[in-house]
């Protein structure tokens, strides 16, 4: 087998894009909200026992509605009678969020044709609304954990998805080929990556192409068992580790991971410190009843390890499997229920009022965009998909909102303001937003360097000053993955965080996890002895198969 040689990556696209590239009109990129539906309402889903019995993806009517102050989720099967779950466990925060839902521009080059319909489709269709902002892309299938909460199956001794480099390698171009906005940001993942011996040509090839930010989603032992590999990987161009981290006592990797992983995750952090890596993303999965109680303390870790960790990213579990009501209503949280207990184990230091959806964050994007003179990346979720705040690290190590430092809602509207100027072709665009942005300073609440930084970025695209700005800042965030219970198509149609697969798809992360994934490894899996023919694994790559780590 033969890859392709380092000076054989060129970047794509070759030159940066305008907005007007392929006779796109300028207009288009006007800022607009969602209008706002008063609950109840009707969305679409599936059959959780149609799928799970059958494979069979039947989709039927789902009403979102209120009741005790929470939104419910209730649908139903001729065959299998009704599914009742909670969606969001606060509908004020629900009704707020969706107040923040604002349109982007969604992909001009799809993959794949409208036939059966979504989620059928997927790869991603004419009827997707968003362009790709995380592209993910699984390198194997393999693990060196065997967690029972993990929606990738590991390989145990069947057959092994492990795409080839040249297959690696024509995926990421495919993400490179979106137009209007090439893929910014590109997560390696499995499995578990670091599994395989390619991940470090990976992360070159990725930078080469474009990428500005490359990262692995890894439970992290190897780079806790390897100062010298996880050196060898940020020498590659690694940006950051989304490391698995799901409590700050053994309890909750006992619990979900089946061993005390929590001495490797601590090794994982001391070594990024000793060689430098500053952008670590601490990923705990949320279980009601696991790890619950731990949100707040996992801050304040992330805290005391400000010099490394620039983020949480709690992720609410996604319930796989047949389960029943009872089952899953001891299980189920959500994204509201998260945040409360955030405001609660923090003393209140981070309310829950100061919470944004994902895509409330669009216009700053867009604005960046039409100020460099360049699509840019625009963050457009859904807007009951994930919620987000930041907080400021004092210079006494004590933290506090970001809303406290910047009136957040007066700084998107005069984004939105600035980006309408250029979009509406409004005389002297440029010169008027240069004012507008000198005039939203009266936005920021506390002057000097934020204002300094902050400038310095929306003006110059000055990701040099971002990044000192960051170093005070850490962002907490919630993603809510969905799962055949509380699965909703519209949530499907806006996702931007997509994986690529071999046969040139890109497929929106839930319906890849909860509908795809089986199918695609079944078509592109080798059996195992194939797999070592072809591979001839390193002892790592076999341990992996063999020899799970267990703490």
């Amino acid at each position: 087998m033969t890859t392709p040689k380092t000076s054989e990556v060129e970047r794509i696209p070759e030159e940066d894009l305008a907005h007007t590239d392929g006779g796109k009109d300028i207009s288009r990129y006007h800022i607009e909200k969602y209008p706002v539906r008063e609950l109840p309402y009707t969305t679409q889903s599936i059959c959780p026992d149609c799928l799970l019995d059958n494979d069979n993806v039947h989709v039927i009517d789902a009403l979102v509605y209120e009741e005790d102050g929470k939104v419910m989720y209730k649908k139903s099967c001729e065959t299998h009678g009704e599914y009742v779950d909670l969606y969001w466990g606060d509908a004020e925060m629900f009704r707020k969020a969706q107040n923040q839902w604002y349109k982007s521009i969604g992909l001009d080059n799809p993959r794949t044709e409208t036939v059966k319909g979504c989620p059928e489709d997927c790869g991603q269709c004419p009827e997707h609304k968003s362009h790709t902002a995380l592209a993910l892309l699984d390198v194997t299938n393999r693990c060196n954990l065997r967690c029972p909460i993990c929606f990738a199956v590991a390989a145990e001794g069947g057959d092994v998805y492990e795409p080839t480099p040249e297959e690696v390698l024509d995926m990421m171009r495919n993400l490179r080929g979106n137009l209007p906005v090439p893929a910014p940001a590109l997560q390696f993942a499995g499995g578990e990556p670091t599994v395989s011996k390619h991940l470090p040509k990976y992360i070159r090839w990725a930078k080469e192409l474009g990428f500005r930010h490359v990262q692995i989603a890894s439970n992290a032992i190897r780079v806790g068992k390897s100062k010298e590999y996880l050196q060898e990987l940020r020498d590659a161009g690694l940006s950051t580790i989304y490391m698995q981290f799901d409590g700050i006592t053994p309890e909750p990797y006992i619990e979900a991971r089946g061993s005390n992983l929590l001495p490797i995750k601590k090794q994982a952090i001391e070594n990024a410190r000793e060689v430098g890596m500053e952008s670590l993303v601490l990923v705990p999965t949320v279980v009601r009843g696991v790890n619950d109680d731990q949100v707040g303390g996992i801050i304040e870790f992330a805290v005391e390890n400000r010099d490394v960790i620039r983020c949480v990213n709690f992720q609410p579990v996604s319930i796989t499997g047949r389960i029943d009501y009872e089952a899953r209503k001891k299980m189920r949280i959500t994204i509201p229920d998260v945040i409360h207990l955030i405001e609660e184990q923090t003393g209140g230091k981070i309310p829950a009022d100061v919470w944004y959806p994902v895509p409330a964050m669009m216009p700053v994007g867009r604005a960046l965009g039409l100020l460099k003179g360049t699509p840019q990346l625009e963050l457009s979720t859904h807007f009951a998909c994930g919620m987000s705040t930041f907080i400021y690290i004092n210079d006494d190590g004590d933290y506090e909102p970001i809303t406290n430092l910047i009136d957040v809602d007066k700084f998107i509207e005069l984004l939105v303001d600035i980006s309408n100027l250029y979009a509406d072709g409004a005389r002297a665009a440029s010169k008027r937003a240069k004012a507008k942005l000198a005039a939203g300073a009266r936005h920021i609440k506390r002057k000097g360097i934020i204002k300094d930084l902050l400038s310095a970025f929306l003006n110059r695209g000055d990701y040099e000053s971002l990044a000192k700005f960051m170093r005070r800042i850490i962002m907490i965030g919630l993603m809510h993955f969905q799962d055949p219970f509380n699965f909703d198509l519209e949530r499907v149609q806006h996702c931007d965080v997509n994986y690529s697969l071999p046969d040139g798809r890109i497929i929106p992360f839930c319906t890849m996890n909860t509908i795809h994934r089986s199918r695609m490894e079944d078509q592109f899996s080798i059996p195992l002895s194939e797999w070592r023919t072809r591979d001839k694994p390193s002892q790592v790559e076999e341990d992996s198969i063999s020899s799970p780590y267990v703490g």
